[in-house]
Parts: structure tokens; C-alpha cells; sequence
């Protein structure tokens, strides 16, 4: 749904260019002696103006909802001709017929790219992958001690999808995440434990041990994950608070 939405906003976005265009007066083709030198116009590629940034932006996030797709540059030119046949009210196909179709394509591409980047990622130099289909690679070695599933870890962590695309940062928070080992997705919860403080690991994580075929908002399901992971912590558990004393006997009670 929000593909077609986009989808939309972009084919109305072609409309609004389409009129503004064939608004303009035309140029003439020569200028004559007397004319002054016209002043140089701006890149069409330069964007000055708050809307045309956030038109711009625009673009970028119909891209990023098509990005599943994995388009070649041949079928990134059909989507600007089908924008462009829509813009001018003559489609060469119906929406209703093939707009079904769109996720299942784009689910069955993205399934593609992702056990593609697994068999790659689990073909690197130190790259080992484990029977949940976690591939776990260790970039530098830690000298502490490695977590329980039972620990609190404290972490820095990048994570990405197969595409590179970040999703999810404690960098830009400027702040260390925090959390029990066990309370996360199992990819963290095995992939973890393998590291020792200090360390510094990247976890390939296949759908299955992330976010399953739903996913989260922000990550869509079927997504196999990247995470770039620093253990800089186990921090120890608090301690118990201690029980009350107990009351003093009163004269005549059992001792």
C-alpha cells in the first residue's frame, strides 16, 4: 500500500511538471543583435528552493519504496515511462490487472538479493555460519569475557540492510545501547554471546531470526539484516535489595 501511494504521489508529481511546462512561454530559437545576452540560467540539477528539496526528497522516497526491487537500469527507465503514460493519461497497461503483482515480485526479488548476500557474506575470510543461519564474523577480537543469554550487554552497533541502506544507529544517538541479551531477536541473542568485551563482530541476520515475514516498522518482512556490533560491557547485575530486618521478639514469644 504505501508503494502504491508513492507511487501515486509520483505520478501526480509528473502531472503537475507536465502543465507547469507546457505553461511556459516558449523561447525563441535565435535572439537578434539588439537582444542582451540572457543571463545564464541555473543547473537544471541545482535545487535552491525549500520546495524543490522537498520535491527532491520526494524522489529519494519513492526510490527507497521501490528499492526491493533491485531495478535494473532498463526497468528503472519502464517505471519513468509508466509514470510519464500516466502523467499523460494513456497507461499501456491497467494498474487494477497488474498491481497485485507487484509485491509478490518485489518479495520474490528481495528473497533473491538477501540469499545472495548470505552465501557471499558467509564465504569471507573468518565467516562461520551457524545452524540457525546467523553468519557471524568477528573484525577484532575482544579480551574480556563473553555475555550469557542471561546478561546485560552494553553495545554500539550500526545496522543495515543488504543494500547498505542504514536503518538503525546508537551512533547517531551518541549514546551506547543497553539491554538484556534475551530480550532482543535471536540473531543477537546466539550472535552475541560469540563475542568478548572489547570486541567488534558483524552479524549477517536472515529474516528468520530477525524479524520474520512481518517485520517492524521501518524494516520490511522478509528482511535479511546486517549489524556491525562493538560489546563494549556486561554491566553487573544490580543487586538484590536487602530483606528487612527482623522484628524484635516480644517478651513471652518462643525464642
Amino acid at each position: 500500500m504505501r508503494f502504491l501511494l508513492l507511487f501515486a504521489a509520483s505520478i501526480a508529481l509528473a502531472q503537475t511538471t507536465n502543465t507547469s511546462q507546457s505553461a511556459r512561454p516558449k523561447t525563441p530559437s535565435k535572439t537578434t543583435a539588439a537582444a542582451k545576452p540572457a543571463s545564464k540560467a541555473a543547473p537544471a540539477h541545482s535545487l535552491t528552493t525549500d520546495d524543490q528539496k522537498t520535491i527532491y526528497a520526494l524522489g529519494l522516497s519513492i526510490y527507497r519504496s521501490i528499492g526491493p526491487f533491485n531495478l535494473t537500469p532498463a526497468e528503472l527507465a519502464i517505471v519513468q515511462r509508466a509514470i510519464s503514460d500516466a502523467a499523460a493519461g494513456r497507461p499501456a497497461e491497467k494498474l487494477d490487472d497488474w498491481g497485485p503483482k507487484i509485491q509478490p515480485l518485489a518479495q520474490a526479488r528481495m528473497t533473491a538479493a538477501a540469499n545472495g548476500f548470505l552465501a557471499k557474506a558467509a564465504a569471507e575470510p573468518g565467516a562461520v555460519k551457524t545452524s540457525s543461519g546467523l553468519v557471524y564474523r568477528e573484525i577484532k577480537a575482544g579480551t574480556g569475557t563473553s555475555p550469557k543469554a542471561t546478561d546485560t550487554v552494553k553495545v554500539n552497533y550500526r545496522g543495515t540492510f543488504v543494500d547498505g541502506t542504514e536503518f538503525d544507529s546508537s551512533y547517531k544517538r551518541n549514546e551506547p545501547a543497553t539491554f538484556p541479551l534475551n530480550g532482543v531477536i535471536p540473531c543477537w541473542t546466539e550472535g552475541v554471546q560469540k563475542m568478548k568485551v572489547g570486541g567488534e563482530a558483524q552479524l549477517v541476520c536472515p529474516a528468520s531470526i530477525a524479524y520474520g515475514e512481518r517485520g517492524r516498522p521501518g524494516i520490511p518482512g522478509g528482511a535479511t539484516l546486517v549489524f556491525d556490533i562493538t560489546l563494549l560491557d556486561i554491566p553487573a547485575a544490580p543487586a538484590p535489595p536487602a530483606a528487612p530486618p527482623a522484628p524484635p521478639k516480644q517478651p513471652g514469644q518462643p525464642r
